[in-house]
């Protein structure tokens, strides 16, 4: 099939291929909650701030849009994302007609795109790789289009300044969109059209992506940039180049992307190396892939706790010269999406069935199973409300919620919001030592410590002065296995502890989770 031939039914298929994925992600938001991050961004909502210790603050503001100025439901906030990540391809496919694709190039684009698994999947969750995407598309698109037209026209001014308002804004929501602005800056300067540096427009699109940046540069200039060492100093202690961390970085590509799409991304890259001094769009593309792959691929590389999504944005400038040009051929196209479409299928299965701890039997650790995170605090937010409730029938103070890492109080927060007073005691200083520092949170008289079994933790060690009132516990249990269980145990200070009984009364109590079969509860 050329390019000249029908597109109808291929118009058809992707737009298929787009409303099955919407319904399935639709389906997985009914009756699921916030993975850990997730909850870290909800909670985001209540404290609105230029920046905080992992990203930008795009990702709060979308947070406080959905939850209309509270953390969002998780399954309002994954309605909403459900929405945008079906987009994601279609806006690519605009990117990349915008860059000089035709219309059959941009509908595989569309379709190839909707099928790899680090945007069908990844893309799902309410985190700041979402509008990083779309932003991104739309800032390449733009700048390329700009480029396309008389460097005197209105119309390259506005593309232009289209360009620079998503560059901001992907920089707002993750710092790699800084390198989406200086890879276009430089694919500028380096293609035979440099000459529009002497115009308005590539300044028009630096001073509007400054302006919507400088927030966050103030942020981190006068509070002595915390986000800058939380990323690459206080958590990167044991970091250095090793054998190791290539083998991760390698094998997390191959199992985010998967190898037909690495394989894919492998012949763009190489076709877009030899082509990038042809024509201007093509040193835009090459440029912006080599100014955010440098730095990313080595950050993986030398960082011990580096994620494989981390080079994502890498790839993006790939797909638009993809859709430029035919590079891939028909088999390698096919074992993408096939592969792709089975990863799909097998991590729906993997959510909303028990198929992980049947398939695994003995073998299965629940607690390197991340999509246990999307159940276990619905019964363990109704635990910690019963024994809120109880609290208040007491006639006691509200107590302070404290957790033992951020994961844990990222969603309570999350879950209860303005209502109680969460602190963490974590291993090393994160948000929550901001919003309600520990030197204050310590001098509550009673404490709700919450962890769960991922922790081996002694909660009257964690925090010394303080005796045991009492103990509840909840258990999910999947399939037979139980994946998580949930304590909440009740501290006093000492100085109280006499007139508070520390015996631990249990009675049973159950409740159903979706899918899960039962949970089991004990509290006094």
């Amino acid at each position: 099939m050329n390019d000249e031939s029908p597109n109808g039914p291929l118009f058809l298929g992707a737009l298929a291929a787009s409303l099955l994925l919407l319904l399935l992600r639709l389906q997985v938001a009914h009756g699921t909650g916030f993975g850990d991050a997730e909850a870290l961004y909800a909670s985001y909502a209540l404290h609105p701030q230029p920046a905080y210790l992992d990203h930008p603050g795009l990702i709060g503001s979308l947070a406080r849009l959905i939850g209309r100025g509270d953390p969002p439901r998780p399954e309002l906030a994954h309605l909403v994302t459900s929405a945008l990540a079906t987009a994601v391809p279609w806006v690519a496919a605009l990117a990349s007609r915008l860059a000089g694709a035709t219309p059959r190039r941009a509908l595989l684009l569309v379709i190839g795109l909707a099928f790899t698994p680090e945007l069908a999947i990844g893309l799902y969750g309410m985190t700041p790789d979402l509008p990083l995407a779309l932003f991104w598309f739309l800032a390449l698109g733009s700048a390329c289009r700009a480029l396309c037209l008389p460097s005197g026209a209105f119309r390259a001014l506005a593309y232009a300044l289209g360009a620079g308002v998503a560059v901001g804004f992907a920089s707002l929501a993750k710092l790699p969109g800084l390198g989406l602005g200086a890879g276009l800056c430089i694919g500028l300067a380096a293609s035979r059209e440099r000459s529009r540096w002497a115009t308005l427009a590539p300044w028009a699109a630096l001073i509007t992506a400054g302006i919507l940046v400088s927030p966050v540069v103030h942020w981190e200039l006068t509070h002595g940039f915390p986000m800058l060492k939380h990323r690459l100093i206080s958590t990167q202690g044991d970091a250095g180049f090793s054998p190791r961390n290539a083998l991760a970085f390698l094998g997390g590509q191959l199992a985010y992307v998967s190898p037909p799409l690495v394989v894919c991304a492998v012949v763009v890259a190489r076709d877009l190396a030899r082509r990038w001094r042809e024509d201007a769009v093509s040193s835009l593309l090459f440029w912006s892939f080599v100014v955010t792959a440098l730095p990313l691929g080595l950050l993986c590389l030398w960082s011990r706790g580096a994620e494989p999504h981390w080079f994502a944005p890498a790839y993006l400038p790939l797909a638009l010269h993809f859709g430029r040009a035919e590079l891939v051929s028909r088999r390698l196209a096919r074992a993408s999406v096939i592969t792709g479409a089975s990863v799909v299928a097998l991590a729906w299965l993997w959510i909303k069935t028990p198929l992980a701890p049947k398939l695994l039997g003995h073998r299965y650790r629940p607690r390197y199973d991340l999509t246990n995170d999307l159940f276990a605090w619905q019964p363990g937010a109704r635990l910690l409300e019963r024994v809120l409730d109880d609290a208040r029938e007491r006639g006691v103070s509200t107590p302070v919620v404290v957790g033992p890492h951020w994961i844990v109080c990222a969603q309570i927060h999350a879950r209860f919001g303005r209502r109680v007073q969460v602190g963490c005691n974590g291993p090393r200083r994160d948000d929550f030592d901001t919003w309600y520092p520990r030197a204050d949170w310590a001098k509550s008289e009673r404490v709700l410590y919450v962890h769960d079994s991922r922790f081996d933790v002694d909660p009257s060690r964690e925090l010394p002065g303080r005796s045991v009132r009492a103990v509840h516990k909840t258990e999910v249990v999947r399939a037979g296995t139980t994946v998580r269980t949930i304590w909440v145990t009740e501290l006093v200070l000492d100085q109280d502890a006499a007139t508070d009984s520390p015996a631990l009364r249990i009675r049973s109590r159950s409740a159903s989770v979706p899918g899960f079969g039962v949970v089991k509860s004990r509290s006094p």
